[in-house]
């Protein structure tokens, strides 16, 4: 069974460009592509005179953004399996939904609704912190120009723990399909209160740790197939500012986020929470389970 990659549209542009990108990468794969819009309209226009009529009209408009979504994935990759749904229910909890049978579930970065002039819209974020699945959102339009043609390189933030690979395997993955470079980055830093004064002792603090970023690099990295050009790289400094910087001429940026059994609240770390916010390139955020 081939589980499709998931887009939630809404009419945005920032969604009309996750539809290409997302057209884009279901041809890479061979998948369905799937055209999802969501919304609790039927919910409320209750019983008022004229419902039927602003039924009507709100089914319409539905009709009218997946039928524009679809007409332009198909001009976009000619020869791709299309289908498309129409949910009446909030987006945050439809996408989740279909996360749960999805290769991967697509979003732009912003949205039509009243939080659209946060810098990620809630449905993304919502979507990034809880899905069973990859979630790419997808930077552009009202964040700045539109995303520029390939660059040929993806770039994985790898964490702290070295068994945190399934990002790892996700950005190999895209690097093979893309005939693209992996470049995989370890940020560490050395605490304030163990560095010295003593001339001999000097910078030993922080080669300590420059090395435990290594061999956590290395753990991380022992599974990638060797036909994948890799590149590594540990970099001292915040890791949230440091991807932010590499993404500036990335295809995508892969970060992973943890999900922990029983946990009900946004299950994001602040790196991946703030490069959602602000990469220059698409996020990948894949989750690794506890």
């Amino acid at each position: 069974m081939r589980l499709p990659l998931v887009v939630g549209v809404d009419g945005s542009e920032p969604s009309l460009r996750a539809v290409d990108w997302a057209a884009d990468e279901a041809a890479l794969r061979g998948l369905p592509l799937r055209l999802v819009y969501a919304s609790l309209w039927e919910r409320y226009e209750g019983a008022v005179p004229g419902r039927h009529t602003g039924e009507a009209e709100e089914q319409m408009k539905a009709e009218d953004i997946v039928g524009t979504a679809e007409r332009r994935a198909r001009l976009r990759r000619a020869g791709i399996e299309v289908s498309t749904g129409i949910l009446a229910e909030e987006p945050e909890y439809a996408l989740l939904r279909e996360a749960r049978q999805a290769a991967a579930l697509v979003v732009g970065s912003r949205g039509r609704g009243p939080v659209a002039e946060l810098l990620l819209g809630s449905v993304g974020l919502t979507a990034a912190a809880h899905a069973d699945c990859p979630v790419i959102v997808v930077r552009g339009g009202h964040d700045g120009p539109a995303p520029a043609g390939p660059r040929g390189r993806i770039v994985v933030g790898v964490g702290e723990h070295p068994g945190d690979s399934a990002a790892v395997r996700f950005a190999a993955e895209e690097a093979h399909r893309r005939h693209a470079s992996l470049e995989a980055v370890r940020a560490w830093r050395c605490p304030a209160h163990e560095t010295s004064d003593h001339p001999q002792l000097a910078g030993e603090p922080a080669r300590l740790h420059e090395q435990r970023a290594v061999q956590t690099l290395d753990a991380a990295l022992r599974d990638v197939p060797p036909d994948v050009d890799l590149h590594r790289r540990t970099v001292e400094g915040p890791a949230r500012t440091i991807l932010l910087d590499a993404s500036a001429d990335a295809d995508l940026l892969v970060v992973g986020a943890r999900r922990r059994p029983g946990h009900v609240g946004l299950q994001l770390g602040r790196v991946a929470h703030g490069v959602l916010h602000h990469a220059a390139c698409p996020v990948a955020v894949v989750p690794q389970r506890e």
